[in-house]
């Protein structure tokens, strides 16, 4: 599947700004399409494959996009906390509840968007918002005022974060059991492990996108998963969104032997590093040096993958692809019975 004739024109002559929210709206519109019952590992790694030209542009001719990118795109920590604090500043009725899924990518999408609906749900906001680089869990908690994920544990995040006034929790127990967690107070934080602690259970090689993507069937569509999600929504405005994506890397092609000797003694398993030495000689770029607000570091570029100890995973993140820094954000409401 090539780009869109439109999108390259777009890439190419508009600005960074207009080019970031271009390839956010392509991503979105292949990723949120409805997913035939019984066919959804084949239609999910379609979809992923789809934007690989996508990925293979920004890695190669539009590789100098990812130095505007925390200008260009609407980052979901800055999103949440304008939402939040709009909220506040009104002192609405309604109560306001925020249930962040570690590591949910586009891919997961349509078993939110359309599972919402079939459920009763009103859905008021649905679009894709931008992971902090890097694109992983850390950052996107400092953005937030948070010192890190397990902060939000039991209701000890304090009173410094940017949500102000919320009841935090963080956990990776089952969907019923965090439900009951949940109690009557207006506003709520709800930070869950799911999808990102079950990554490296799905190293099968080739075959990680599948399993995964069976797993988030399974707990999408569960009733026990929108259990939490109607308790949350429960007198309040829910927004349902993601601190990073992930990246199936067991879909990448490897890399060439200089290469992957670079890249990992610089990356290990990984897909960034915090380091200031400068990215490695290859043109287009392998990786890049990125100055953003969560300091300097290197990113792997694109989709490229290397032999390394243990087995490069399957599925990881931090790195410089579509799928690991595009997130979805969506708000929604219950009516009462």
């Amino acid at each position: 599947m090539s780009l869109p004739y439109e999108l390259v024109q777009t890439l190419q002559n508009a600005e960074p700004a207009d080019a970031w929210s271009a390839i956010f709206q392509h991503a979105w519109e292949i990723c949120t399409q409805p997913v035939e019952s019984g066919k959804a590992d084949a239609e999910i790694t379609r979809r992923d494959r789809a934007l690989g030209d996508l990925d293979h542009y920004l890695a190669t001719t539009g590789w100098d996009l990812w130095q505007d990118y925390e200008r260009s795109v609407s980052l979901t920590s800055e999103t949440l906390a304008a939402w939040w604090a709009a909220w506040s500043d009104s002192k609405a009725a309604t109560g306001r509840a925020v249930l962040i899924l570690d590591g949910l990518s586009l891919r997961e999408c349509p078993w939110l968007i359309h599972g919402a609906k079939r459920r009763g749900y009103t859905i008021h906001t649905a679009r894709p918002t931008g992971a902090e680089l890097p694109a992983d869990t850390t950052p996107f908690a400092k953005s937030l005022g948070f010192a890190q994920r397990s902060s939000l544990g039991n209701n000890l995040a304090g009173a410094s974060h940017r949500l102000a006034g919320a009841r935090t929790e963080c956990t990776d127990i089952a969907w019923e059991d965090c439900a009951a967690l949940v109690g009557s107070e207006p506003a709520w934080v709800f930070w869950h492990h799911w999808p990102d602690c079950q990554l490296h259970a799905h190293d099968e090689p080739g075959r990680g996108l599948v399993s995964l993507t069976a797993e988030a069937v399974e707990h999408l569509n569960g009733d026990t998963f929108w259990k939490l999600v109607g308790r949350l929504a429960e007198g309040r405005r829910l927004v349902i969104t993601s601190d990073h994506g992930y990246a199936a890397s067991g879909l990448f092609p490897d890399s060439d032997k200089d290469q992957t000797e670079y890249l990992k003694s610089i990356y290990k398993s990984g897909r960034w590093a915090s380091t200031d030495r400068s990215m490695g000689p290859w043109a287009p770029p392998i990786d890049l040096q990125l100055t953003t607000r969560h300091g300097v570091s290197l990113f792997v570029n694109g989709r490229r993958k290397w032999r390394s100890t243990g087995g490069y995973p399957t599925l990881t993140h931090g790195g410089l692809t579509a799928l690991e820094v595009i997130v979805p954000f969506i708000e929604l409401t219950k009516e009462a019975p």
